[in-house]
């Protein structure tokens, strides 16, 4: 019995197979009309329940879906996922430090004007111990002045280099220079919020009824793991252009169920997360109702490094080569991803490549060296290595922890991998807190460029839930941004800390993703050309159908 067909069975899926076998379900064509239709409503899946909508304390790809709807930074991207002018009519910076953002006349969505204080209210806050954001670290890593030091307790917040020149300028220094920063402020972390609503209501500034935001869609209705709503923002700079009256957004974590409703009419988009098991006759079945697109996203398997097996770097090394990439993309996954072999996805705007030396070895001689790793490890068929992978609440997250613990113990036997499935919010939780030992992981980049992934890693940063630690590896991503380093410079220092990562075994990375959603076709100016993949709605119209 091969390898491949004993993953097969460990994952039950011979009468998967088998219910899928044969011609595909003709689904009924959709007639559509070049009219827009009267009501401008949808409904779209975004795969679970948010943990939180304050853009400051949130750090996952569903709750940044729903807050691109609800706030708008000083930055934002177009269709094809550029960087374009948002809140900032305009900026400029001589020095790639010193930058200087002209906003637009903009209100809130209770009418109060959008301001410079406003932007330096909310940048303090994020990087203010007492708001313990997840994206702490953030504009650190974009080297704001003096971030750094305030995230770690060693400044004021009022010593952030963010300073309201008037109403309207917004000047943000830096301690060194940074030609991406615009770039970085897309992400929903950099976006402002109304101070004199988040400091009446605290904590329950986002309730539907407290909430203001700046986005072209507002909230209406929250009612918890069952639906948000959000209707159009009549207060927002562009809600001329912007068609959508009504976005219903669900939290729907199983695909099979997803692909269901959508099939069923009841759902316009599905969530980009489509049942693997399906994804063939699903792409038959569907034909342009299926969207498959570049992302930027990473899947890997996460280790706590200060957690014992993974403390140890032989037992690091030794999963990771022992773990099957090609026949894990092809045979368990198999929606067109790519093999990882570095963190940063390939994809990616300035990467230069990394391809570790053992990724030319044969099978048999991965195996060999895996099993001296363990050995050496004090591991054994007596003494087994045992262990937990964590995942959250999703069938395809499911069937790859099962694949990759099977992988494992076929390749090395004495190897035992409990599964640890949870909820959204606690398994958020608990990567946060270290309560893992590995942790089924994502991470999507916040901008088109390797440091949006290798940031990640750094031995400070706030979304290094691993806890990885390596001074050789901050230096070489400090050494990205100092004074007089070439584009081409930078990629090297990026080349060699994706080397950093692979000597040190720092995590197991899978595959690059790809997008593959389900689209209605009546739903015009869906965009599957951003490789960021931040949807908005404010850019589709529904049409006659």
């Amino acid at each position: 019995m091969n390898q491949a067909y004993r993953i097969w069975l460990a994952l039950g899926l011979g009468a998967a197979l088998a219910a899928c076998s044969g011609e595909p379900a003709a689904q009924k064509p959709i007639q559509v009309s070049n009219e827009p239709a009267e009501k401008q409503e949808i409904v779209v899946n975004n795969g679970a329940e948010p943990e939180t909508l304050d853009p400051h304390k949130s750090s996952g790809v569903p709750e940044s879906n729903i807050l691109n709807q609800l706030l708008v930074g000083l930055t934002g991207t177009d269709p094809d996922g550029k960087t374009v002018p948002a809140l900032a009519e305009k900026w400029e910076s001589a020095d790639n430090q010193t930058w200087v953002f002209h906003l637009r006349e903009a209100q809130w969505s209770n009418g109060d004007p959008i301001t410079a204080d406003d932007f330096v209210y909310s940048m303090r806050r994020v990087v203010d111990p007492l708001t313990a954001s997840p994206y702490a670290s953030y504009l650190g890593d974009a080297k704001v002045k003096n971030a750094e030091e305030i995230a770690n307790g060693k400044a004021k917040p009022e010593e952030l280099g963010v300073k309201a020149l008037d109403a309207k300028t917004l000047q943000i220094t830096l301690s060194s220079p940074v030609p991406y920063f615009p770039d970085m402020l897309v992400h929903s972390s950099t976006r402002p919020v109304n101070a004199k609503v988040v400091e009446k209501h605290g904590s329950k500034w986002t309730l539907p009824e407290n909430f203001v935001g700046s986005g072209p869609l507002r909230i209406a209705e929250w009612v918890v793991n069952e639906k948000i709503v959000l209707e159009r923002n009549d207060k927002f700079f562009g809600n001329a252009d912007n068609s959508i009256s009504r976005l219903t957004v669900l939290p729907i974590s199983s695909p099979i169920t997803d692909v269901n409703r959508f099939k069923a009419g009841e759902i316009d988009m599905t969530y980009n997360d489509l049942p693997s098991d399906q994804f063939k006759q699903l792409k038959e079945e569907m034909g342009d109702q299926m969207k498959i697109s570049p992302y930027l996203c990473t899947y890997y398997y996460e280790f706590n490094h200060r957690q014992a097996p993974f403390d140890n770097p032989k037992v690091r090394r030794a999963l990771s080569l022992a773990f099957d990439r090609e026949l894990f993309v092809e045979k368990i996954v198999g929606r067109g991803e790519a093999p990882a072999y570095q963190l940063t996805p390939t994809a990616t705007q300035g990467m230069k490549d990394y391809v570790p030396d053992w990724k030319a070895w044969d099978k048999a001689k991965r195996l060999e060296e895996a099993k001296k790793l363990l050995q050496e490890a004090g591991y054994s068929a007596e003494k087994p290595l045992k262990f937990e992978i964590l995942y959250n609440t999703n069938e395809n997250h499911k069937k790859n922890a099962v694949a990759v613990a099977a992988l494992w113990k076929e390749n090395l036997g004495f190897v035992e991998a409990e599964l640890n499935n949870q909820e959204w919010k606690t398994y958020l939780d608990g990567k946060r807190n270290g309560k893992f030992q590995m942790a089924r992981s994502g991470w999507c980049g916040d901008y088109n460029e390797p440091s949006a992934f290798l940031n990640v890693f750094k031995s400070n940063n706030s979304s290094n839930y691993g806890r990885y630690n390596s001074p050789a590896y901050d230096d070489l991503m400090r050494r990205t941004l100092a004074p007089g380093v070439s584009s081409e410079e930078r990629a090297e220092l990026y080349h060699k800390a994706e080397a950093e990562l692979d000597k040190d075994s720092a995590s197991i990375f899978a595959y690059h993703y790809v997008s593959a959603r389900l689209v209605k076709p009546y739903l015009s100016g869906y965009s599957d050309r951003d490789p960021l993949n931040y949807w908005q709605a404010k850019d589709w119209k529904v049409m006659k159908h």
